[in-house]
């Protein structure tokens, strides 16, 4: 029978941009990925559409017991596929990797193991703490204070750590405090002593406390903390009122929703978790080629008839450019046709295929570029438009009105998907949604039309509105809303710092 392989690879702490290159490209590679609760679901993003993905639990009573877990593995593997098992933090401190690799070597099977980075030093690290120091602590230690219940006595000598380790850093401690503070005082640990509870740590939702170990406890209690915590103990703690860089953030704690195409979302997502946010990625647009490509095809066999061809956005550019190659052609067949292209980005994507536009209008909207067309005589100009199916008509209408002959054909049209919307409810009924953002007049309607009228008024009530431009606020307003926040340049890096300004 065929053998696969398995790689037990560590998914960091929470951050997903902590995952390792050697992580992202096993699970590029997985036929199957066995993942845990304290997995960032995000770092799923990465897993070939076609893999079988597992959730195995591990939060409290786990959804599958160890024994469970090795079985499947090894099950999966025996049918020849590549298996994934990504685990939180790093497989080999305390994620019981060891026992895993262990039933895989008493089956003959292929393994790697892809270390991670672990919560004990990354979490620390972006509450900042330092978990040694050249003049305070020479020395750290990693505890588990949630051991195995089969043991007869506890492995953990607190003699020995509670004086003898600068740093103490325990996993899985919460529900052990208690006993933890108790073990370290009574074996000669100064009740001085600072401790720090480090709750989802390098998350957007990190939550930090900090006390002694006298008094630890009672601030914990009105804290609302839960698992997974990680306990710091030492005097490197007191750095932390210096070097808390990551809870700092101007967005900090924030959760924004982007309703965007998931295409279009990477580089606004990067920017607002640049800031301290978790972005939300909830498509309200999915952009897919027109119904038919007859009149995108026949502009294109005939592009040296045009003077002009406009393009309004990114994706216009993107369709046509992809058509252009389908049908064997390339830009040495746009070489006669000036190029008109609204707004910066619009102008930088034209730019990637080696193409200059001729006019990029000071504002990124219709308006500006009837405005700079007004000042040309365009009497009888040939202009192409590709755009979206639907789309603003005052672009075109206006350029026949001064004499041109206008041609209109759909590049690609915008749908609404209807995925994980009882997610984004659940979020917006919990109050967590601090922003939603609006890069379009389609992602409004869009958006607005996936929820009950009276329903959405009422989550939109606890949340802020973000919106590109005027255009945008205009149809926010038309379907009964206000947008709080609009940045002068319309633009996604405009926008993000607009919403950054807005929160200082």
């Amino acid at each position: 029978m065929k053998r696969g392989k398995v790689y037990l690879v560590g998914a960091g702490p929470g951050d997903p941009k902590l995952l390792t290159l050697k992580g992202k490209e096993c699970l590029e590679e997985a036929d199957v990925i066995l993942y845990d609760y304290l997995i960032n679901p995000d770092l799923l993003d990465f897993a070939n559409p076609s893999a079988e993905k597992i959730f195995v639990g591990k939060k409290g009573s786990s959804a599958f017991r160890q024994g469970e877990i090795n079985a499947l593995i090894i099950q999966k593997t025996m049918e020849g596929k590549i298996v994934v098992r990504l685990k939180g933090g790093d497989p080999f401190i305390f994620g019981r990797g060891g026992e895993e690799a262990e039933a895989l070597v008493e089956e003959g099977i292929l393994f790697e193991v892809v270390p991670g980075i672990t919560s004990a030093i990354a979490a620390p690290a972006y509450a900042g703490i330092p978990l040694t120091h050249r003049e305070i602590s020479s020395s750290v230690a990693f505890i588990t204070a949630h051991e195995d219940p089969a043991k007869i006595e506890s492995s953990v000598d607190w003699s020995r750590i509670s004086t003898g380790i600068g740093t103490l850093v325990f996993f899985m401690g919460l529900g052990n405090l208690e006993m933890i503070v108790s073990q370290l005082i009574r074996h000669g640990r100064n009740p001085d002593t600072p401790v720090a509870l480090i709750q989802w740590g390098t998350r957007y939702d990190q939550k930090t406390v900090v006390g002694k170990l006298k008094d630890i406890e009672e601030k914990v209690k009105g804290a609302g903390l839960a698992p997974p915590v990680l306990i710091i103990v030492g005097e490197v703690i007191h750095l932390r009122e210096k070097l808390n860089w990551f809870e700092k953030r101007p967005l900090f704690g924030k959760k924004i929703l982007i309703t965007r195409s998931k295409e279009q979302s990477k580089d606004f997502s990067d920017l607002l978790f640049y800031y301290g946010a978790e972005p939300v990625i909830f498509p309200a647009i999915r952009l897919l080629p027109p119904d038919r490509w007859d009149e995108l095809d026949r502009a294109i066999s005939s592009l040296e008839g045009f003077d002009w061809v406009i393009f309004s956005s990114t994706n216009g550019v993107q369709f046509f450019m992809d058509r252009l190659k389908a049908l064997e052609k390339d830009i040495r067949a746009i070489h006669r046709v000036k190029i008109c292209a609204v707004g910066s980005s619009t102008a930088e994507a034209l730019l990637k295929y080696g193409i200059k536009a001729d006019l990029v209008p000071a504002s990124f909207q219709g308006e500006s570029v009837v405005e700079a067309f007004n000042r040309m005589d365009i009497q009888g100009a040939r202009f192409l438009i590709p755009r979206a199916k639907e789309a603003r008509e005052v672009l075109p209408e206006s350029l026949k009105r001064m004499g041109a002959r206008v041609e209109v054909v759909a590049a690609y049209q915008n749908v609404k998907p209807v995925e994980n919307v009882e997610k984004i409810k659940k979020l917006f009924s919990e109050g967590e949604i601090s922003v939603v953002t609006f890069t379009s007049s389609s992602t409004v309607k869009n958006f607005t039309g996936l929820f009950d009228p009276e329903v959405l008024k009422g989550y939109l009530k606890k949340a802020k509105i973000a919106s590109i431009g005027p255009i945008t606020s205009q149809t926010l307003k038309e379907a009964g809303y206000q947008a709080d926040i609009e940045p002068k340049e319309h633009t996604i890096p405009a926008l993000t710092e607009a919403i950054v300004q807005y929160f200082n």
